[in-house]
């Protein structure tokens, strides 16, 4: 938290919002690499977004896992900051929509609850749409484009979606459990999760990073800035790359993830044509570049 967020349940100065869609991303568990948190960060900066509201800590942290903050100043102890999930607002560029974003930390105690007050406003600001950020550890090699699965709420959204179709099933996180929330409570909810390389998982991942805000990018159809998150992924791929160069075993099953993953590209259908000139003229409006639609 910072100086400039609201106190915690300040729902009374809500403001009202054009059409917001709603974007989440949760540190821990659900967010491998810190890809996730790291890419819903990235919008807060890119999209100058305003701080709206903090979820009281007290009931969903156990405090000796999520540890609160001292600052100090001249010395003197300024204040105790508790680490918790934090709400925020910005306009979606070029548009008159607004987007909020939940910048948050897994809870470790009452989930049910944590995610009905999420839903609770969810329902106040008007929110029309949810999208989830997670990543996962697979067998993916990082010198690859980062493959990232969708799921959605529906069958025909999520062939819209144009993503890989997840097939996970086993323990989830609260990732997961929100996303569900947001069904049952009959709001559309979409979830992104990005592959990060288990054998690179200890440091932060930029380029899964960068994949998940692509998605954000193609669904919003919104030109997100990258700003210097390419270049981080660049050094970040080369760094990985001299490590597994360095040692014969992590090379030579690098190779093998490599030759999985093109075996695994020769299967996949032809893309189509018109879906791909389609995609090309959205990428070209988002980026103010001209097209047949400008």
């Amino acid at each position: 938290m910072t100086d400039r967020e609201p106190e915690t349940g300040a729902e009374n100065e809500l403001p009202r919002l054009v059409d917001p869609v709603l974007i989440a991303a949760f540190e821990g568990w659900n967010d491998a690499g810190e890809a996730a948190s790291t890419a819903l960060e990235h919008l807060e900066l890119s999209w100058d977004a305003e701080p709206l509201v903090s979820i009281d800590p007290e009931e969903y942290y156990d405090f000796q896992v999520t540890r609160p903050h001292v600052r100090h100043a001249g010395g003197v102890t300024r204040k105790i900051e508790w680490q918790t999930t934090r709400l925020s607002v910005a306009t979606l560029p070029g548009t008159d929509r607004h987007v909020v974003l939940v910048n948050g930390i897994e809870p470790n105690l009452r989930w049910r609850t944590f995610c009905a007050e999420l839903l609770g406003y969810v329902e106040k600001l008007g929110v029309t749409k949810v999208i989830t950020l997670g990543a996962l550890l697979t067998d993916t090699p990082h010198t690859r484009p980062t493959p990232v699965s969708g799921i959605s709420y529906d069958v025909s959204s999520a062939g819209d979606l144009q993503v890989e179709p997840s097939s996970y099933q086993g323990p989830t996180g609260i990732v997961g459990v929100f996303q569900n929330a947001c069904v049952e409570a009959g709001i559309p909810a979409v979830s992104f999760w990005a592959a990060v390389p288990h054998y690179v998982s200890q440091a932060r991942v930029p380029k899964a990073a960068v994949a998940l805000l692509h998605r954000v990018e193609e669904l919003l159809d919104v030109e997100v800035p990258l700003g210097g998150l390419p270049e981080q992924a660049e050094e970040w791929e080369r760094t990985v790359s001299e490590m597994a160069e360095a040692d014969d075993e992590v090379r030579e099953y690098v190779r093998q993830l490599e030759e999985q993953a093109e075996a695994d590209a020769d299967v996949l259908p032809e893309a189509d044509g018109d879906a791909i000139a389609a995609d090309f003229e959205r990428y070209l409006r988002r980026r103010g570049t001209g097209g047949s639609g400008n």
